[in-house]
């Protein structure tokens, strides 16, 4: 058996893809207008940059993105800009690695950019995970999983190297990212946490969400957003 390439959790990057904060989370159309949806899009946006900054385990956070108002607003919240040519998430987060590479990252988290309840404490949890499956795997790619309570998705992934299996995001992408972990003879940790198995798509997702919560995210974003007349 050929040897596997080597975890190495060391330089951790943080990558978040954000297709477009105008015209973003068309679904909430009902329950919101442009306006707020687009304040709400890029409030979640500065929320998960100001968390993963404020991560001690992050070594830098990168957003991939064809939106020039999402690379502004990252480069402004310290993040690195990667602008995105074209494709779709999968295209967009191979970018983005393309990037973690070139800046000698070893470890990589994939973070969407619209988990309302993110906090220091769930990444902390993610890294704990891959710390275990580090120990449990004797230093076999790692491949962590963060489970969406619902429709079967992943809402982080974190992998070590940055490249031990594919991005495939997508329906069903839970089980899709599982089969590559085993593919690829990866020590796998699959980690069930509420802050970051909640992720705000749809309009049930929105009923129950704290209405308080969803007014200190507009408020964040709201800044950024030009008002319609």
């Amino acid at each position: 058996m050929p040897d596997l390439p080597r975890a190495d959790l060391d330089r951790l990057h943080v990558l978040v893809p954000l297709r477009t904060i105008s015209g973003g989370k068309a679904r909430l159309g009902g329950p919101l207008d442009a306006e707020e949806r687009e304040s709400l899009v890029a409030g979640m946006l500065r929320h998960t940059l100001r968390t993963a900054a404020g991560w001690p385990a992050a070594s830098a956070v990168h957003v991939v993105s064809p939106d020039p108002l999402a690379l502004e607003l990252a480069q402004a919240e310290g993040a690195r800009a990667v602008r995105q040519a074209a494709g779709g998430l999968n295209e967009a987060l191979r970018a983005g690695r393309a990037a973690v590479a070139a800046a000698t990252g070893t470890a990589l988290l994939i973070l969407p950019a619209d988990l309302p309840w993110l906090t220091t404490e769930a990444l902390d949890g993610l890294l704990e995970a891959a710390d275990a499956a580090l120990a449990a795997g004797g230093g076999r790619p790692v491949v962590v999983v963060a489970a969406a309570d619902a429709r079967g998705g992943t809402n982080a992934l974190l992998l070590s190297p940055i490249d031990a299996i594919e991005p495939c995001f997508g329906a069903d992408s839970l089980e899709c990212h599982l089969r590559a972990a085993a593919a690829a003879e990866a020590a796998t940790q699959v980690v069930v946490d509420g802050q970051l198995g909640f992720d705000l798509d749809t309009p049930e997702d929105l009923e129950r969400l704290d209405a308080g919560r969803l007014d200190e995210l507009v408020h964040l974003g709201s800044e950024l957003v030009t008002p319609r007349s």
